[in-house]
């Protein structure tokens, strides 16, 4: 591989509770899940209690706007330096960890390493190896700065996804993995299923990573060369990114190479793993009239057309195309199909109906996770919205052609299968 361009993707020095630590406890959810049910963060601080836990070190996203932030951070800070300083962690130097996570939806496996932000561009326009798949909401970065800006470790909730349809890149571990060490091995809290992980520090299974990769890369246009695609965590990576951007300007060239702040610790995971589902997040417009929506589409739209359908069609129907949509007013289902818009996917045009509607102020917004409690949210003034599957198949052919898809276009899995803490990496 001499000469050839990196993949971006590396071993890391990886940090995983000691023998002894209780993993059950240690293990918390994704920060950016459950934001708007204190209860579930509730049960969670019972759950721990005064057990060492990566809920002590990150910060729920439910308090990011809440008083008291500052003293949270602060606290982190503090708590990181006090599992390092206890000794709380073993090291895995230069190695990746192969994850088997089962939940409801299946299982899924993945590999934790270390990603480079100088291949990451979360710009609409990138054309990076490593690229957002929804829109990244710059406004949200400066408090997640505040986070990581003073902390020593950083713990991944970030997946990227890769399209390997000839699974070359994980799956020649997974079909081996009775012959790895296992470094962790527990049940998840909260429903959140099992956890198993395996250490991977071998020069030939590394090597055997990264020829893979290579392999992908050089089926790619290298004009636009799309390797990994953000599956959740962008905002988090994002974080990262601008945190080192501001770090290099202070550095020379030589100590920009290996500098910790220049990687970020994710899991990788193949679009075509069975375990892995994708849902698309559903629209409810709430005090909206008929009529004032399908003005709003007009203006949106150059054409399109409406069909009254049954419920039970809802769902064979909206995927007849990716530019279809359905709504409920509390007394029909409507079909709609878009033609003639500069992009093909239907939330592009949503998306800019959302705009157009907030910026008047003539209704509010909110997404909603599954098609049976969108629907039970219409009717009584208010109108529910119902979009495509999104297909593992187009994914990353839409990312290409359309860039990345508007904000909350689609969730990978329910919510208590996003990813657990396990994990951390020294960044500085």
């Amino acid at each position: 591989m001499d000469g050839m361009k990196s993949s971006g993707f590396s071993s890391a020095d990886i940090l995983l509770p000691k023998k002894g630590i209780d993993l059950e406890r240690w293990a918390t959810i994704a920060c950016d899940q459950f934001t708007s049910d204190p209860a579930y963060w509730e049960e969670v601080e019972t759950i721990v209690a005064d057990a060492p836990s990566t809920l002590r070190i990150t910060l729920p996203e439910i308090y990011l706007e809440k008083e008291g932030k500052e003293g949270r951070i602060a606290e982190i800070n503090r708590k990181m330096k006090e599992y390092l300083e206890e000794g709380i962690f073993t090291s895995y130097p230069d190695s990746f960890i192969l994850v088997e996570r089962r939940t409801g939806s299946g299982v899924r496996y993945g590999i934790v390493g270390k990603l480079d932000l100088e291949e990451y561009d979360y710009s609409p326009d990138s054309r990076s190896l490593v690229r957002a798949t929804e829109g990244t909401i710059l406004s949200r970065i400066p408090p997640r700065k505040e986070i990581r800006m003073h902390a020593p470790l950083e713990l991944p909730h970030i997946m990227v996804l890769i399209s390997d349809e000839k699974r070359s890149v994980i799956e020649p571990l997974v079909v081996r993995r009775d012959s790895l060490t296992v470094v962790y091995d527990t049940p998840l809290m909260m429903n959140g299923g099992h956890a198993k992980g395996y250490l991977i520090n071998s020069e030939s299974d590394k090597n055997g990573i990264e020829c893979a990769l290579q392999a992908i890369l050089s089926t790619l246009d290298p004009a636009n060369p799309l390797l990994f695609a953000m599956g959740d965590g962008n905002h988090s990576l994002a974080t990262a990114k601008s945190i080192w951007e501001d770090i290099k300007k202070e550095l020379d060239e030589d100590e920009r190479k290996d500098h910790p702040a220049r990687y970020a610790l994710v899991e990788i995971e193949n679009i075509y793993d069975d375990g892995l589902e994708f849902e698309p997040i559903h629209r409810v417009f709430f005090s909206l009239g008929k009529g004032e929506f399908r003005k709003a589409v007009s203006a949106a739209a150059p054409e399109f057309t409406t069909e009254i359908i049954e419920r039970k069609e809802i769902h064979e129907r909206v995927n007849e195309s990716r530019s279809s949509f359905v709504t409920f007013d509390g007394n029909e289902y409507t079909l709609f199909r878009l033609r003639n818009t500069a992009k093909e996917l239907a939330a592009w045009t949503i998306q800019s109906v959302i705009d157009s509607l907030l910026g008047s102020k003539a209704c509010t917004v909110d997404y909603i996770h599954g098609m049976d409690e969108t629907l039970s949210l219409g009717g009584d003034g208010n109108i529910a919205l119902i979009l495509p599957d999104i297909s593992k198949e187009t994914f990353f052919a839409s990312i290409l052609s359309d860039s990345a898809f508007p904000r909350k276009t689609f969730s990978i899995g329910h919510a208590e299968e996003k990813r657990y803490y396990m994990e951390a990496r020294r960044i500085r």
